[in-house]
């Protein structure tokens, strides 16, 4: 049985870093692995509680729940905007993390990783991102972190995935998130 691995991406721009990274997870997932690129960030609205009413959600916040339901894991990608989490990917914690006490992310393992120009490589953004998803209801695996600097620069010319380190280190956090999976359900 393959583990199902939502991956959530905190950038809209086409040549986004951090979609680069997600889409190198997505290739180098070992086996019984399988991770998913969620598309569509961009077009579920801002969360509103009148809105999020049965037969009233809008559909592209119910795709993100669905894809989020069906999934074992989740694998998130956040840049840094202005020293913290971007505005998209704190959208879809909170889209899934409602129903209150039984959203989406319901007990299920989360890494957070990213990259950004700056010297630390979103950590702060990534900080943030733990915080928010923990308390919306996702196991955080805290000792699953991986936060690459200076991605200007770094993948000006070339793709994560054709970086030998970078591939390593996305092997190596998905088959450890693979692994968190098992822990939970033995749980």
């Amino acid at each position: 049985m393959s583990v199902r691995i939502l991956a959530l991406v905190g950038s809209l721009r086409a040549g986004s870093h951090n979609r680069q990274l997600a889409e190198a997870a997505v290739k180098l997932a070992p086996q019984g692995a399988e991770v998913e690129l969620f598309e569509g960030l961009a077009d579920v609205p801002f969360y509103n509680e009148d809105i999020d009413v049965e037969g009233s959600v809008p559909a592209a916040a119910v795709k993100l729940r669905q894809a989020a339901q069906a999934s074992d894991a989740f694998l998130l990608f956040s840049p840094e905007y202005n020293g913290t989490i971007p505005a998209v990917l704190k959208n879809a914690i909170d889209w899934l993390s409602r129903p209150y006490g039984a959203g989406a992310f319901g007990g299920k393992p989360v890494a957070v990783i990213g990259t950004a120009f700056g010297q630390y490589g979103g950590v702060w953004a990534q900080d943030d991102t733990r915080k928010a998803v923990g308390i919306a209801g996702g196991k955080v695996v805290e000792d699953i972190k991986l936060s690459i600097p200076g991605s200007v620069t770094r993948f000006a010319e070339t793709h994560p995935v054709n970086d030998a380190e970078v591939a390593a280190q996305l092997t190596e956090v998905v088959a450890r998130l693979h692994g968190n999976v098992g822990e939970v359900a033995a749980a």
